[in-house]
């Protein structure tokens, strides 16, 4: 067999194993079995670059980086489905829906908590894949489309042209492994799987989403030339045909409480799926009928989703430790029989303060209702107090730190117990973790195994420490390998560069936040000019004010703070503002932020923000003057409107840039 017959038929065999294990859940091969001919296809294709395909298997595994990805816009708007939570709304839409189409027909589908995307393919083979975007504006992520097993790069017996639309996602079974791995290395798991599958398919680099193993349900022709339906699911069932894995159709239904009762059902099984779905899809199934219906700006009139409250379930409360955070506060939280909710294995919960507990009357043993506040953060609604055993006590916080066992001071103010040592090493490790984080000084490879190592070791003792390291120190005394100690210095000669405010920030300086410190950074330039600045002076740059002033002077007066600064400007950290505002065009004007933006993140929109002088804000309120809203914008967008206030796209928010 000649090379080129060798390819073919590799990719043939890869092609034929990648559709029964990722499209029909029908595995025939083992996976060493699919890896070694993986191998073999990418040797003699290296070899053979003559025979290089687009289309080949081994597109999958992930090509080049990109630099960026290039904006289209959607042929068919991708518009979002409105959300419905009661029967009664359900019932409410169901009355809209017949004023038109009396003797109407629904088709329920789940709703796939994932990332939306437009699919195109010409003569059969992915040209193109594309986010949903803003709806109207999307990004090509062709490249990282073409690694999901589960999206076939051709398809047989197709027409000219195909637009197809679907949801990528993170398998549960991939998330809950991914998270294992994660754990085990010391790093931070992901949050979700929704976050976890919109934040592969954006990554730059093709190999990062292959790695992610996604998959993709298609629930929608977008456009197609040649061909035609009557009815949704029978266009379901073509696409199925063509060899797309398709969401599945729960069932047909005449009349909205037979559609009810099947939405209460799946609700109660949802937890067996290997895909996350937060609610289910009705959809008029009729499509001459949706064209009588139609839409508005947002959404069609033919679609409702209806939205699951918050899973809640009981468990067992077997512990109530304290965390010592970088602040001295001590937190307790709850350590639980694991339960499984909204997608991940949960076992702790944040129990916020002495008050918190009393008033729920939490206590160990008992059974507890929790549920994930905004589908992430595990809590305690309340206690199940008739399954309360006996014995139990009343919770009491501890009278000495954990950590360092100095007695601790109580705050009845703020219902705050505060370990004061400054010594005391749970604080030590988490100011070097706040340190050394992505929006501090971003020291790459010193997480909280490393933090914890290197103090262990007693070799760091305060953040001056970290720039008196060596290679023989990390070697001899920390025990590190000689390439893990090569990057750690590597990365902290790449923090000393970093500027004024993130250092201001990476002290963790009480009530001095990012904001803060770039305001401070901004107004006094330097170190120096901040160390010598009067009280009046910094409590009236805006965004400061008289409690912030007054945290960084009682942390400017500390004796340590002029020998870490004097230690540090010896090793060379720049202590000099480099931020530059370019025009304050923004200044008095307050920007809330809500949804996913297509180009950028959260974070990247609000330092635009800031840095032309304006101001962000987590709430909505009549002193907002603009909501930049993104995909999936929530109850922050709803309140906006009724109070009118001035919403504004992405793409509105770039041109007021321009």
């Amino acid at each position: 067999m000649n090379p080129k017959e060798e390819i073919d038929l590799l990719r043939k065999e890869l092609e034929e194993a990648g559709y029964k294990y990722y499209v029909l859940d029908a595995p025939e091969l083992t996976d060493y079995e699919y890896d070694m001919k993986m191998v073999r296809l990418r040797e003699l294709e290296a070899a053979h670059p003559e025979y290089q395909s687009s289309l080949s298997p081994s597109v999958r595994v992930g090509g080049q980086a990109l630099d960026s990805f290039e904006k289209v816009t959607h042929e068919v708007p991708m518009q979002s489905i409105n959300d419905v939570f009661s029967f009664e709304e359900l019932r409410d839409f169901d009355r809209r829906v017949r004023e038109l189409v009396p003797d109407v027909e629904y088709v329920l589908e789940m709703k796939i908590d994932g990332l939306s995307v437009a699919l195109e393919y010409v003569n059969g083979l992915l040209v193109r894949g594309v986010t949903r975007g803003d709806g109207i504006v999307g990004e090509n992520v062709t490249e990282n489309i073409k690694t999901i097993g589960a999206i076939p790069l051709r398809i047989q017996n197709a027409p000219e042209r195909l637009v197809v639309r679907g949801e990528i996602y993170m398998p549960r079974s991939v998330f809950d492994a991914i998270n294992t791995k994660r754990d085990e290395l010391g790093q931070a798991p992901l949050a979700n799987p929704r976050n976890a599958a919109a934040g592969s398919i954006r990554q730059l680099d093709p190999k990062i989403a292959a790695s992610r193993r996604l998959s993709a349900l298609i629930f929608n022709i977008q456009s197609a030339t040649g061909i035609s339906f009557e009815k949704h699911d029978e266009s379901l069932r073509y696409l199925s045909s063509l060899g797309f894995k398709v969401n599945p159709v729960v069932g047909v239904y005449e009349t909205i409480e037979e559609a009810y009762d099947a939405i209460q059902r799946m609700g109660e099984e949802r937890q067996k799926f290997d895909y996350e779905t937060d609610g289910a899809v009705l959809k008029v199934n009729d499509l001459a009928a949706r064209e009588l219906l139609g839409t508005t700006t947002k959404a069609p009139r033919w679609a409702a989703a209806y939205k699951y409250p918050p899973e809640e379930k009981e468990t067992q409360l077997e512990a109530i430790e304290i965390n010592v955070g970088r602040t001295g506060v001590l937190t307790p939280y709850a350590v639980m029989k694991p339960v499984r909710l909204a997608g991940t294995s949960v076992s702790k919960a944040t129990l916020h303060n002495r008050d918190f507990i009393a008033e729920k009357d939490i206590r160990v043993g008992d059974t507890v209702l929790v549920r994930k506040a905004g589908e992430i953060i595990p809590e305690i609604i309340r206690v199940i107090k008739d399954k309360r055993p006996d014995g139990t006590e009343p919770f009491v916080m501890p009278k000495y730190c954990p950590a360092c066992g100095e007695e601790v001071e109580e705050n009845a103010e703020d219902a705050a117990v505060r370990c004061v040592n400054p010594l005391c090493p749970a604080q030590t490790v988490r100011n070097l973790m706040h340190f050394a984080s992505r929006d501090a000084m971003d020291v790459e490879g010193l997480g909280e195994a490393m933090a914890e190592r290197l103090y262990e070791a007693g070799v760091v003792r305060d953040v001056a420490d970290l720039y008196d390291l060596t290679e023989k120190i990390l070697v001899e005394k920390v025990g590190l390998g000689k390439k893990t100690s090569e990057n750690l210095l590597a990365a902290l000669e790449a923090s000393k560069n970093r500027g004024l405010s993130r250092l201001l920030f990476a002290f963790g300086i009480r009530h001095i936040g990012q904001k803060a410190a770039k305001v401070l950074a901004t107004q006094f330039r330097s170190m120096n000019g901040l160390m010598e600045a009067p009280r009046d002076a910094i409590s009236s740059v805006r965004d400061v004010g008289e409690i912030m002033a007054d945290s960084f002077l009682a942390w400017r007066e500390n004796p340590k703070t002029e020998q870490i600064l004097a230690r540090m400007r010896d090793a060379g950290i720049c202590m000099d503002a480099l931020e530059e505002q370019r025009d304050i065009r923004f200044e008095g004007k307050v920007f809330v932020l809500t949804g996913t933006l297509p180009t950028m993140s959260r974070k990247e929109a609000s330092d635009l923000i800031e840095s032309y002088g304006g101001k962000t804000s987590s709430s909505v309120s009549k002193k907002t003057d603009y909501v930049l809203a993104g995909e999936d914008a929530g109850s922050k967008l709803t309140k906006a409107q009724s109070l009118g206030i001035t919403i504004i796209s992405e793409e509105d928010f770039l041109a007021m840039l321009q």
